[in-house]
């Protein structure tokens, strides 16, 4: 179903004022406590070297990606479906010319291509493998940094310009953050794109990754427990449970960071046309 433009700007708002107004339960206000603790106690230069190779890392992903065939032929698909709504299309900047929901329904099928991408994933990690377990944080990492890449993509952003980078580096960081804290991010996000002066400066803080982002790699340490806890359990030689939970833990992930992707270039888009004389935000 193809939403209008009002009914998808009211949508987009409903979705913002829900994660602003998300409220952390006891349990999630324990763990940002000790994590708090935890790391207060570190000495500031280890912090800092060890979240700047962490940043260092992510830039270097981004940055492969962009030379993959891989990523290349999603441009190109990207390109093609662009040209059924308007045959003029020749690069990526040329998508801005569509329509939001023609742009929504593009990029929702790339949402759905990524998610088939980590459900399966998931579940060759599911069947404990220690090699597969061992390169399922970067191989998932990596996998929704693409798929927020590919929506960048599909809203006219060239992802391997300088300021796109960085921009799209910041919202899969955002995206990866627990729900509780997404909503701090979100407002450093549309303040950037609110505030943009210069296409090629970005004002915001750089940094990326900090104390509050490693509740993910907690998360995937824990699945990886249980999927060895469980892999042993066989039904017809195959380990459902263990499967199960690789599969849906990297489909919630993915399903999370798509769809905060998806609504911050809806956003963007929305910015970009009241700067124009449309309001619809």
């Amino acid at each position: 179903m193809v939403l209008s433009r009002e009914s998808m700007a009211e949508e987009l708002k409903k979705w913002i004022d829900h994660i602003k107004g998300y409220q952390a339960n006891d349990f999630e206000m324990m763990y940002d406590d000790w994590v708090n603790q935890s790391f207060y106690h570190l000495d500031e230069k280890v912090k800092y070297r060890f979240f700047s190779r962490l940043d260092t890392w992510l830039f270097h992903s981004h940055a492969f990606l962009q030379g993959t065939s891989f990523q290349n032929d999603a441009r190109e698909r990207i390109l093609k479906i662009g040209r059924i709504f308007n045959n003029e299309i020749e690069e990526i900047n040329d998508m801005k010319e569509l329509s939001i929901d023609q742009l929504t329904y593009i990029a929702e099928q790339q949402v759905a291509r990524g998610r088939l991408y980590s459900f399966a994933q998931g579940g060759l990690t599911g069947t404990g493998g220690w090699l597969l377990l061992g390169v399922d944080f970067p191989v998932m990492m990596i996998l929704n940094l693409r798929a927020v890449q590919l929506i960048g993509l599909t809203f006219g952003h060239e992802m391997n310009h300088p300021y796109e980078m960085l921009l799209s580096l910041k919202v899969f960081h955002a995206a990866t953050l627990p729900k509780r804290m997404q909503s701090y991010a979100w407002e450093d996000l549309a303040a950037e794109v609110k505030n943009q002066k210069d296409p090629y400066v970005f004002e915001a803080n750089d940094q990326l990754t900090n104390e509050k982002w490693l509740e993910q790699p907690f998360k995937q340490t824990f699945k990886s427990l249980f999927i060895l806890m469980f892999r042993k359990k066989l039904f017809q030689g195959i380990p459902l449970i263990s499967v199960g939970i690789g599969a849906y833990s990297n489909f919630q992930l993915t399903k999370q960071v798509t769809e905060f992707a998806l609504k911050f270039y809806q956003y963007r888009y929305f910015k970009m046309e009241q700067e124009n004389g449309h309001d619809y935000t």
